[in-house]
């Protein structure tokens, strides 16, 4: 099917996962089981529902994929606000992240689109 790691959508969501890995190493240690966790893991899960989509067989079958790396982009974003409101993160962190997370997104989308299912 395709080469994940030529997808631009890839790429960026590696970068955005990375960021996460960052921005989370100043949660509070009580969070390591929590929020931590749970931010990372969903942050991990997008490029990685890519990459295992491009591996399907059919356009429909990576589209499936595409739509869970979407769905794990939007459990990232409501983990971001809490992790906002929390104050565990600054409003500028929020706002920075929270673009590149809207970017990924719309990227997904327009990769689903383009498969014409």
């Amino acid at each position: 099917m395709h080469n994940f790691k030529e997808l631009k959508v890839w790429n960026k969501s590696v970068e955005l996962s990375l960021e996460i890995y960052r921005i989370s190493m100043g949660f509070p240690a009580e969070e390591k089981f929590g929020l931590t966790s749970q931010i990372r893991r969903c942050s991990v899960s997008i490029p990685s529902n890519i990459a295992e989509g491009t591996g399907r067989k059919t356009p429909k079958d990576f589209y499936s994929f595409l739509s869970n790396a979407l769905a794990s982009s939007f459990e990232l974003e409501t983990q971001l606000i809490i992790a906002c409101r929390l104050n565990m993160i600054t409003d500028p962190q929020h706002e920075n992240i929270s673009s590149q997370v809207r970017e990924v997104q719309k990227m997904i989308i327009g990769l689903q689109r383009s498969l014409n299912i």
